[in-house]
C-alpha cells in the first residue's frame, strides 16, 4: 500500500538531520588530534625508576652535560642542527663528554609533549636518537600542521621502527609521567627557557656554542684537550 506523499516529509526531514549530524561527527573526528599526551599528570615512582634521561656517550666521560629542551622550540632546533653535530663528533664520540637529554615541554607549544612521547616510544626500540634528530630536523614542517602526530609516525617508519609497537605506545601515553617528571626536574633546578644546559650545578640558558662548551670541558676535564 502506498504511503501518502505528505507522510514522507517528516521521514526525509529526520533522515536529513541525521545525515547532517553524521557529517558533523565525522568532521569532529577528522579535526581531533590522533594522539594526545596528558599535561600535569601525577608522576608515579614507576615513571622514573631506573631512568634519569636519554644518555649519549661513555659512562667514563669526565664531564656530563644535561640539556633541557623542547622539541617545538626554534632555538632548540637551531642548537641541535648547528652546534650539536660538532659536540657529538668531537666531544661525545671522543669520550670527553656524556650528554643527558631531558624534556622540558613549554605550555605554549602544543606538540612538544607529543614529540617527546614519540621519541620515548622510539627509545623502546633502540631508536631514540634517530627519532630525536628527525623531529628536530623537521620542526619547521610539523610545527605548523593541525596535527603533528602523523608526521612523527612517518619519521618512526623511516627510522625502521615496528609501527604496530610504536602506535600502541603512542596511544597508551605511557610516558606522560616520565615527560612530566623531566619537566618538574628542570623547574626544580631553575630552568626558565629552552634550551638550557646544566654543567655541574651551573645553568647556561640558551645553550653554549661548540667552542665555548669545548673550553668548559677542557677546564673541567683532566684529559688533555684535543
Amino acid at each position: 500500500m502506498a504511503t501518502p506523499s505528505g507522510g514522507l516529509k517528516p521521514f526525509y526531514l529526520v533522515l536529513g538531520v541525521a545525515a547532517v549530524a553524521a557529517i558533523a561527527v565525522l568532521g569532529y573526528l577528522a579535526m581531533r588530534p590522533a594522539v594526545s599526551i596528558p599535561v600535569d599528570v601525577k608522576v608515579m615512582p614507576a615513571d622514573t625508576a631506573g631512568f634519569r634521561g636519554y644518555l649519549l656517550g661513555a659512562d667514563s666521560a669526565p664531564v656530563e652535560v644535561t640539556e633541557y629542551a623542547d622539541y617545538q622550540c626554534p632555538s632548540c632546533a637551531q642548537f641541535e642542527e648547528v652546534q650539536f653535530p660538532d659536540i657529538r663528533s668531537r666531544l661525545i664520540a671522543a669520550g670527553r663528554l656524556r650528554w643527558r637529554y631531558r624534556d622540558f615541554p613549554l605550555s605554549q607549544h602544543p606538540f612538544s609533549r607529543v614529540a617527546a612521547h614519540s621519541a620515548a616510544c622510539a627509545s623502546d626500540q633502540g631508536k631514540f636518537w634517530e627519532q630525536h634528530t628527525r623531529i628536530y630536523e623537521g620542526q619547521s614542517d610539523w610545527a605548523v600542521k593541525r596535527d603533528a602526530s602523523g608526521t612523527f609516525r612517518d619519521y618512526a617508519q623511516a627510522n625502521g621502527l615496528d609501527l604496530a609497537r610504536y602506535d600502541a605506545c603512542m596511544k597508551s601515553a605511557r610516558y606522560a609521567g616520565r615527560i612530566q617528571a623531566s619537566y618538574e626536574e628542570g623547574v626544580a633546578v631553575g630552568v626558565t627557557q629552552t634550551p638550557t644546559l646544566m654543567v655541574g650545578n651551573r645553568l647556561y640558558p640558551g645553550g653554549l656554542p661548540y667552542d665555548a662548551l669545548k673550553h668548559l670541558v677542557d677546564s673541567l676535564s683532566t684529559q688533555p684537550a684535543r
